[in-house]
């Protein structure tokens, strides 16, 4: 089974994760807080390199769902450092497989548009923004120059499935449930190669609003999702 190290694991969006992949991977689970459902965990500070790298020793694939919104100095440090140290760490010890994750940059300068799929960056003013942009770049850049297959994916939301009918409401844009992230996931971790070493993919579950797809995903991951999901938000008739 491939070794894959997990930082973050306690956060917002690793623990929903696990049960779509921890029968194919063999996991090692980091983070700097105690697991929700009371996990092992090895304590790592995703802004303290040797850390990283000490975690990171014998694994084959580094899964990054660290992040820091509210805090002005912890997000620099956690979103584009950590980043970095990431990819750092991967290209000292011979490591060719990580995957990333972050916001959406586009929406705002997008939302009139129709079948968006792979459009320049618009990541605005915002700090969050800015520093989860600098962190694809810096992915992007090791990507490029150590041949590290990197995969990110960038999201406006995630949550639970609709799992009943909820009609006469609209499904949220840009928002993909844990089912699909967990199947994208396994798709990355399993493929040999992505275009350039680097790529970035919408992830969404809810297409029928026409504006943002899947397509870049489809086409290079072979990813689908696991339902039609919008079927949950018809209108009766």
């Amino acid at each position: 089974m491939k070794k894959v190290l997990l930082l973050g694991a306690s956060g917002m969006i690793a623990p929903h994760l696990m049960v779509g992949l921890e029968p194919h991977y063999e996991f090692r689970l980091a983070d700097v807080k105690p697991h929700p459902d009371s996990r092992d965990i090895l304590s790592v500070d995703v802004t303290d390199y040797a850390q990283v790298r000490d975690a990171a020793q014998g694994m084959d694939a580094i899964m990054n769902f660290t992040v820091n919104r509210p805090n002005p100095e912890l997000s620099f440090q956690v979103n584009t450092k950590g980043a970095l140290h990431v990819m750092k760490v991967a290209a000292e010890l011979g490591i060719k497989k990580v995957l990333h994750s972050g916001p959406q940059l586009l929406r705002t300068y997008y939302d009139h548009e129709f079948e968006m799929s792979d459009v320049p960056r618009a990541p605005g003013i915002g700090y969050y923004g800015v520093t989860k942009m600098l962190s694809y770049e810096i992915c992007r850049t090791y990507a490029n120059a150590y041949g590290i297959q990197t995969v990110c994916f960038v999201f406006n939301g995630l949550g639970a499935n609709p799992e009943e009918r909820n009609y006469g409401k609209d499904f949220p844009p840009f928002t993909i449930v844990w089912e699909d992230l967990q199947h994208a996931c396994r798709l990355a971790l399993d493929i040999e190669s992505v275009p350039d070493n680097y790529q970035e993919f919408n992830m969404l579950s809810f297409e029928g609003h026409g504006k943002y797809n899947v397509d870049k995903a489809r086409r290079i991951l072979g990813f689908e999702l696991t339902q039609k999901w919008e079927d949950y938000f018809k209108r009766e008739v």
